[in-house]
């Protein structure tokens, strides 16, 4: 597959994400895509990614993914996870616009639909690992609500539910000192995930599975619901007092008072410490709280000088200030075309989408009778969002 890359909206620890326009209009394909790359050496978390999402199929709620290739690009053997774009950015951008949190409704909505992403994933044998207001990414209203949907992406800690995790050295290790996304190593074992998202079981016995998940979840919807982490944790604090509090004690999070009674109770199933009585997803979608769909009464974002769509610009800069690298890229059809055996689950950091200025050339391009000839290798584009 041919495909033009374009600006980067992401950098993470060993890995980047671009826009990538394909250069033909291939059937099944969007006029735009996301293209996650990092060098090959370093590719175990992609490969498994890749994996993961093949063997889930469609969903409505889960990112897709249009496969994978290898490029070389600056004497450097790149591979290329191929992934659908997500407008929106994620949803803890989404928050950071609107003030901090959402309304009730909205985090109905939400909870809902990563619900029922969890159901699908849950149901073809795997655990997601790292349920996350930042992995859970914004796309455009598809009904009359105008509230925006949402997807789970981010599928690089992802594994079969029931396996054993095995200590190991993760891809980034000696790049990234994050320890929100690498596991930390731990008196014989690794702790995976992030910590504030982290369930009882996986502090206490590395157990990731299906109710981590869940848990997972719960501190999602508390953060959506009041704009602040579930746990109370400064910034630079002790991972490790954390995991304490956790693992040790009949300590949850706190539920927030504001919120309805059927809501508290949603989060009340979510928080259950023993993963054997915890609520299911299947389970939490006929819970009153997310039971059906309720009006949203969304309420835009104010006015941000990062546009989103082409009609948000309020000063207009013609100068061009991204360029394009036109990539052959050879589509893979499964990642055991670049490694052998099982892949090991290394880890992936956040990515914190950016906005940028636009021209009005591009704009006139959008909107002239003709597509936009992005088969020239010397056309300049950039892309409004």
């Amino acid at each position: 597959m041919e495909w033009i890359r374009g600006e980067e909206i992401g950098r993470g620890g060993f890995a980047w994400i671009n826009l990538a326009i394909p250069n033909k209009n291939l059937a099944g394909l969007p006029p735009l895509i996301a293209v996650k790359s990092c060098d090959l050496s370093h590719s175990a978390t992609l490969g498994n990614e890749l994996e993961v999402l093949q063997s889930l199929g469609e969903c409505p709620h889960v990112i897709r993914c249009f496969g994978a290739g290898q490029t070389i690009e600056g004497g450097s053997e790149l591979f290329n996870l191929l992934l659908e774009y997500a407008p929106g950015g994620s949803l803890a951008n989404e928050m950071r616009k609107r003030g901090g949190k959402l309304t009730e409704p909205e985090v109905r909505r939400h909870a809902r639909s990563v619900l029922e992403a969890l159901r699908h994933i849950h149901s073809h044998g795997i655990v997601h690992g790292d349920i996350k207001v930042q992995n859970i990414l914004v796309f455009p209203p598809v009904d009359r609500c105008g509230c925006p949907e949402v997807k789970v992406a981010d599928f690089g800690l992802a594994r079969e539910a029931g396996c054993t995790i095995r200590p190991h050295k993760g891809e980034d290790e000696d790049e990234d000192e994050d320890e929100d996304k690498d596991g930390e190593e731990h008196r014989g074992f690794e702790w995976r995930g992030t910590p504030l998202y982290m369930s009882p079981e996986a502090v206490n016995d590395n157990e990731y599975e299906a109710p981590s998940d869940v848990w997972a979840l719960g501190c999602a919807v508390v953060e959506m619901a009041t704009g602040r982490p579930a746990w109370s944790h400064p910034d630079g604090a002790n991972v490790y007092s954390l995991m304490i509090r956790i693992g040790l004690g009949d300590e949850t999070p706190i539920i927030p008072h504001d919120l309805s009674e059927e809501g508290k109770d949603f989060l009340r199933k979510c928080f259950v410490r023993d993963p054997t009585k915890r609520w299911t997803a299947e389970m939490l979608l006929n819970h009153p709280f997310v039971a059906c769909k309720k009006d949203c009464q969304f309420v835009s974002p104010p006015h941000s000088p990062s546009p989103r769509t082409h009609f948000d610009f309020t000063d207009w800069n013609s100068s061009i200030q991204s360029s394009t690298i036109s990539t052959q890229s050879s589509l893979v059809t499964s990642p055991r075309e670049f490694w052998q055996g099982k892949s090991e689950f290394g880890s992936f950091n956040n990515y914190d989408h950016h906005g940028s200025d636009s021209p009005i050339e591009r704009i006139h391009n959008l909107a002239c009778d003709t597509r936009p000839d992005f088969e020239d290798s010397e056309s300049l584009w950039i892309t409004v969002r």
